[in-house]
């Protein structure tokens, strides 16, 4: 499948974490103006972002946000997110100031141990009722 990565952001998860998919529907209620779009990383389209950028899709410890050719993933991935949905979200970049080796070292060990502190769900994550245009 062909995605046109010109027409927005778009944030690759692990469809079948249950703290990836509670992101996803942080995401899905805070982003008013519907600029990000979704694909779980067991989905063919994630998957192949994840090769593009680098970051093993058999074995992922991180999430990636994807827009055009640039991508951003680990805590400079999350602050991105939380900069891009605007208000009082942008006020995450100020992490910006904490050295990304720490930065990146407490978000791998919360991806790491991701499943077994928050569980894991047998199947990706269903799009909720009128977001399924969002999600490739």
């Amino acid at each position: 499948m062909r995605v046109d990565l010109q027409t927005g952001p778009i944030v690759v998860f692990d469809g079948v974490c249950a703290l990836c998919s509670g992101w996803v529907r942080f995401l899905l209620r805070h982003d008013r103006r519907g600029v990000f779009r979704f694909a779980a990383m067991q989905e063919p389209v994630g998957r192949g972002l994840l090769i593009a950028h680098g970051i093993d899709p058999d074995d992922p410890v991180s999430f990636l946000l994807v827009d055009g050719s640039t991508g951003w993933h680990d805590s400079d991935g999350v602050i991105e997110v939380l900069r891009r949905l605007g208000g009082v979200w942008r006020l995450a970049g100020v992490l910006r100031i904490i050295p990304q080796r720490p930065r990146d070292a407490a978000y791998r060990l919360l991806a790491r141990n991701r499943y077994r502190v928050f569980g894991r769900r047998d199947n990706c994550m269903l799009p909720p009722a009128g977001t399924r245009a969002r999600f490739l």
